[in-house]
């Protein structure tokens, strides 16, 4: 709810429902996925998302605002999972095929962490809004006890990509660069787009990638209209952020329970 570009971004409507509501319906079409649950935090801002869960029968866990990496592992711990596939709630025509593409290449390479795009030096060939990934227990375990950058913390993963040689990952790309086109929700544009995508498909959300693909060829507009978007870089760290002390960094080094 604290987003900085578009405050309570998660609950605004996308055609006739929550974006969360989107992306939780979204995210259960994929049929290698278990369990769909909302990692949000105990801020009191995010109390409408623990309400709107709870109303919706969606499972809900709350942690850390900041130390999203410490809400994900605390998460998965609580749910059990053995293998923990991450995406973000502002993703609402995120596609259950590109979810599960994602997945079997996990499974497949026997990696500890799979994803369909890494910021740069990788080149991305997903489009933007498609962003999955999909990391061990035992990995995220790992970078939950040894991560200590900022960066590291606030977006979850990087820990597990980058060095060189400290996980073993894979890169589901796509055959076709799609990293042009645009399908997220960070800024008022993105809302405004997605709602025309959204009434473009009767305000159904069962679309696929390539359903999405082809109306956004038959609409230009949608895109121009996020021409200026600049994308959040990995290095960016939300300035409000609480800095982590040497004695969270201890704290860390062994599993506690919940």
């Amino acid at each position: 709810m604290s987003s900085s570009r578009l405050p309570g971004k998660v609950l605004r409507l996308v055609g006739s429902q929550p974006m969360l509501a989107r992306v939780a319906a979204r995210a259960s079409r994929a049929s290698l996925v278990d369990e769909v649950m909302v990692a949000t935090t105990t801020d009191p801002s995010d109390e409408p998302i623990a309400s709107y869960c709870e109303t919706a029968g969606i499972t809900c866990f709350r942690g850390d605002l900041y130390d999203v990496l410490d809400r994900y592992y605390q998460a998965a711990r609580v749910s059990g999972a053995s293998v923990v596939v991450r995406l973000t709630a502002d993703c609402p025509m995120i596609d259950p095929g590109e979810i599960d593409r994602t997945i079997t290449q996990f499974h497949l390479t026997c990696a500890d962490f799979t994803a369909n795009r890494l910021p740069p030096p990788f080149r991305r060939t997903t489009a933007i809004g498609m962003d999955t990934e999909v990391v061990s227990f035992a990995a995220l375990e790992r970078a939950w006890q040894e991560a200590a950058e900022p960066f590291e913390r606030e977006h979850v993963m990087p820990y597990l990509y980058d060095m060189p040689g400290r996980f073993k990952i894979s890169v589901a790309d796509w055959e076709e660069d799609l990293s042009h086109l645009r399908f997220t929700v960070d800024t008022p544009a993105d809302l405004d787009v997605a709602n025309q995508v959204y009434a473009e498909f009767d305000d159904r959300d069962d679309f696929t990638l390539q359903d999405l693909l082809a109306a956004n060829a038959l609409h230009p507009e949608w895109q121009a209209q996020l021409a200026g978007v600049k994308h959040k870089d990995l290095f960016e760290v939300d300035h409000r952020a609480k800095k982590l002390d040497q004695g969270q960094t201890t704290e860390r080094n062994e599993p506690h329970d919940s």
